[in-house]
């Protein structure tokens, strides 16, 4: 509890202090007019089944972290029995029903041209939650620990693909094992967090997201900070097993609702430990510049939406230039209009985005 006190401590005193502006979450709140209500969502047919029963081919919980902190257990599921390897890495505060769509489409739809590795971070879901100060390059030295598991130890052997907290991950993942990777995939994150105002509001709001208030405010904020309101409003677009909900918003409600009430997958404290974690993530522009060249430019790309609330477009461009940029090879994906979670709101063209990354790389040999 000292431990935890203590990065709460740091992370808001490395914040400026500031009242919190909420125009942003009014303005996406009226423009996606009324959705359910967290009891509506509660009772709908379809909250049942909004995690889909996606049988893995391997599913155990491992001992990492001896000598650091640990052991402690994460768990992970493998999905699909292709030859084309990918580890999906998440983000902060998900766990890894998170990527059920990208998990169906590529571990099961093609689960014979696929292998989609799927685990939960430590302090979420179904892997231990130890409490102590957590970082981007511990949590990466996690995912090695899995690789080496698993069996994927190949050169150029691992697709990776990072979202958010889940990028950064990924950065220092390609700096301790670059020749390993095949093709890494950067989402909607950043080499460092600049005082950029709309993410210090958002990330203060993701810290009082933790203390007591309604489950239904709580919703609104994070839909706010990680989604557009176009993506919001529309129909719900993802498969129902009994009957859709109205919109994707209230989707989303069900997904965030059904982690936020099953008994131990998500937790304050742990929250926090990821929090300090992402909060603290730095890579200078000398640090990208040795991983752009021990990966290779050619096997990067950096994605991210221009409306993403959550981790601000400029991380994005800051990102791709301090890589080396389009023109030393890196691949460019900026959508306009985009939120935060690029695998929910354009899932059918990120599918294809991911695919087309792997099949360019894997021609590029070793």
């Amino acid at each position: 509890m000292d431990a935890l006190r203590k990065a709460s401590g740091q992370l808001q005193s490395y914040l400026p202090s500031l009242e919190l502006n909420q125009e942003h979450h009014r303005r996406i709140n009226e423009e996606i007019g009324e959705q359910l209500s967290v009891d509506e969502v509660l009772q709908h047919p379809e909250f049942p089944h909004v995690n889909w029963d996606l049988k893995p081919d391997r599913k155990e919980r491992i001992d990492v972290a001896a000598g650091r902190g640990g052991p402690f257990k994460l768990s992970y599921e493998l999905h699909g029995h292709g030859a084309k390897k990918i580890i999906w890495i998440m983000g902060l505060g998900g766990y890894m029903k998170t990527w059920q769509r990208q998990t169906k489409d590529f571990g099961h739809t093609e689960g014979d041209k696929y292998s989609s590795l799927v685990f939960d971070n430590r302090g979420i879901g179904e892997s231990d939650k130890p409490l102590l100060r957590y970082t981007t390059f511990e949590m990466a030295r996690d995912v090695v620990e899995l690789l080496n598991h698993v069996g994927w130890t190949g050169e150029r052997s691992v697709h990776v693909v990072g979202i958010s907290m889940g990028g950064m991950i990924a950065q220092e993942l390609a700096l301790q094992i670059p020749t390993r990777i095949c093709s890494l995939n950067f989402i909607s994150t950043a080499p460092r967090i600049v005082r950029t105002l709309p993410y210090l509001e958002n990330i203060r709001n993701r810290i009082n997201l933790m203390w007591p208030k309604g489950l239904g405010d709580q919703i609104s904020k994070v839909k706010a900070d990680c989604y557009s309101a176009q993506w919001l409003k529309k129909p719900d677009e993802t498969e129902s097993v009994v009957k859709p909900f109205p919109t994707n918003g209230d989707r989303f409600a069900a997904g965030e609702l059904t982690k936020r009430l099953t008994p131990g997958a998500f937790t304050t404290q742990e929250f926090l430990c990821q929090l300090y974690a992402a909060g603290f993530h730095h890579k200078s522009a000398a640090q990208l510049k040795n991983l752009a060249g021990a990966v290779g430019r050619e096997r990067i790309m950096v994605l991210h939406g221009t409306e993403d609330h959550m981790i601000d477009f400029v991380h994005g461009k800051m990102l791709l230039a301090e890589l080396g940029g389009a023109e030393s090879g890196v691949t460019k994906s900026f959508h306009d209009g985009m939120g935060h979670v690029a695998p929910f709101e354009i899932r059918q063209k990120f599918k294809t985005i991911i695919a087309e990354r792997i099949e360019k790389t894997e021609r590029m040999g070793k």
